[in-house]
């Protein structure tokens, strides 16, 4: 399990954004769960999405499928990404920069 800290502005319409760029990016509707939404998609038999404390992370659980090419691998993972700078507000870099920066505290 992962959390992602979301970007200042963006925590106001974040349940609707998650939902719309689930679709968007991996095409499918996403499946309502007790506590989030849940998708599955190329080399992602589940993707678990959950609005963290307050709306202001996601907090994102993940199972993979290993029997696919490595072709859907790197294709699943793009729109994975793709995902996840749409529904934080942050690009990947900064996401990476900001976790090297939490973890530098810890």
């Amino acid at each position: 399990m992962q959390e992602y800290p979301i970007k200042r502005g963006l925590t106001k319409d974040l349940e609707p954004r998650v939902i719309a760029e689930l679709k968007n990016c991996f095409g499918k509707d996403a499946e309502k769960t007790g506590k989030g939404y849940r998708i599955g998609s190329g080399a992602l038999k589940r993707l678990d999405v959950i609005i963290g404390p307050e709306g202001k992370s996601l907090i994102i659980d993940t199972e993979s499928d290993m029997t696919v090419s490595d072709e859907i691998i790197m294709d699943t993972n793009k729109r994975f990404r793709k995902f996840l700078d749409a529904a934080t507000g942050f690009s990947t870099k900064e996401r990476v920069k900001r976790a090297k920066s939490v973890a530098g505290d810890a």
